[in-house]
């Protein structure tokens, strides 16, 4: 155990974390520039992030069926393996000339899908390595170090090397995700929690229904996975095409895309410094009510504004929020989860969540088309004030600060 209680497999769970995340920052800024040097259409550009969102659709249930039965240290290692190979050839395929709209959709599926299996097994594997006394500082770290790699270094790294070589950015994604395998493969193993018995062809079923019925009756956790994927639909309308918006709207174009996005990491950083305390001294209750009108007032201004700097101040109050918000329902979660269903319910989860994302790709470029770059931050707005209202007087800490009664843990199978 390290001075800080959280132990040597977390930080380096942590290392892995930040350098995983710088890879995935280095795209957050290229894959959009890319997709937008080859089209303007809004609806095609949209389409570039539904593909990646759609895997979450598809396989998010399957995936943390197999997470429970697994060494999830030895899943999110292969997958950054694999996520190395994948950025690789798509360096080559930049750097040769043959880039093309369909190649560009079938890589953003396949990244998208060994996100959908890394980020199961990462979250499952957190309150393995940590006591549920240190799980929130501990995912206040992590959401530092996402929003380290995934917004602030890695979007305006990723930007500049993209104007300085358009594979240049893709190829330190590859290296980022090897570096982070390296350092997971230093972690101890830890066994399966589930043990499939060899005979048992119905186990993926059953264990995907356990982990919907687990989830639907616990109603902290059904909560939030609907508020947040609501939250998602929104977000994902209007930032799909976040790329046209800067450059059509708010005059902003290369490296200074990325500094954009950086916006939102400067606010995300102090956000994940501060979230820990803050839960400490509000509750999870008060955090995620502000939380829903931070993002509100966010689409607001940014459906009137068409300066760059006032965006940028928006954005970082966005990204205060998102980290906050972020840490808040991961450790709700996570202390009212058992081991054995983390996986499963993480899925379950996630298949909220990004389903929100895809769909709100999918209206994205539609709604910008239709009224324009600001119209679906207008929309967004609409939306968020409403779900504000239904779930006000629900976020309580009632419901979200108490462990699950007895009668929930039998009915549920929560052991």
């Amino acid at each position: 155990m390290t001075r800080d209680g959280l132990g040597s497999d977390f930080n380096r769970l942590l290392s892995a974390t930040v350098t995983s995340n710088l890879g995935d920052g280095l795209r957050v800024a290229a894959g959009p520039l890319l997709v937008a040097s080859v089209t303007t259409n809004p609806v095609l550009v949209a389409a570039a992030a539904f593909v990646q969102q759609l895997p979450w659709v598809l396989a998010s249930l399957p995936v943390g069926a197999w997470i429970d039965r697994l060494d999830r240290r030895s899943v999110a290692m292969g997958v950054d393996i694999g996520r190395a190979a994948v950025a690789g050839i798509l360096t080559t395929v930049i750097a040769f000339g043959v880039a093309r709209l369909p190649l560009l959709y079938a890589v953003l599926f396949i990244v998208g899908l060994a996100e959908v299996i890394a980020d199961s097994a990462s979250a499952a594997l957190v309150p393995s390595v940590v006591t549920n006394k240190h799980l929130a500082r501990a995912n206040a770290r992590l959401g530092a170090a996402f929003v380290v790699g995934n917004q602030f270094a890695g979007p305006p790294l990723g930007a500049w090397l993209f104007v300085v070589g358009a594979a240049w950015p893709f190829g330190a994604e590859a290296a980022a995700f090897a570096i982070a395998a390296f350092i997971l493969a230093g972690i101890g193993r830890r066994p399966a929690p589930v043990v499939v018995e060899r005979r048992d062809r119905s186990w993926l079923y059953r264990d995907v229904r356990e982990g919907l019925a687990w989830t639907w009756h616990e109603d902290a956790v059904r909560l939030l996975a609907v508020v947040l994927c609501v939250m998602n639909v929104t977000f994902t309308a209007a930032f799909a095409v976040w790329v046209l918006y800067a450059r059509q709207r708010l005059g902003v174009t290369g490296a200074g895309f990325g500094l954009l996005l950086t916006a939102s990491a400067v606010g995300g950083l102090a956000g994940a410094a501060l979230g820990g305390r803050l839960m400490e001294q509000f509750g999870a209750a008060t955090l995620l009510r502000a939380g829903l009108v931070v993002e509100t007032i966010v689409h607001v201004v940014l459906a009137v504004t068409r300066n760059a700097w006032v965006a940028g101040v928006v954005m970082v109050a966005f990204g205060v929020h998102a980290a906050v918000w972020g840490m808040v329902a991961a450790t709700v979660r996570q202390r009212l989860v058992p081991d054995r269903l983390r996986g499963r319910v993480g899925s379950v989860y996630s298949l909220l969540v990004m389903g929100g994302s895809a769909v709100g790709a999918v209206a994205s470029g539609f709604l910008a088309r239709t009224l324009g770059l600001a119209g679906p931050f207008w929309v967004a707005a609409a939306v968020d004030t409403a779900l504000l209202l239904a779930v006000w007087r629900r976020l309580v800490p009632a419901r979200l600060e108490r462990p699950p009664t007895p009668e929930h843990e039998r009915r549920t199978g929560h052991q």
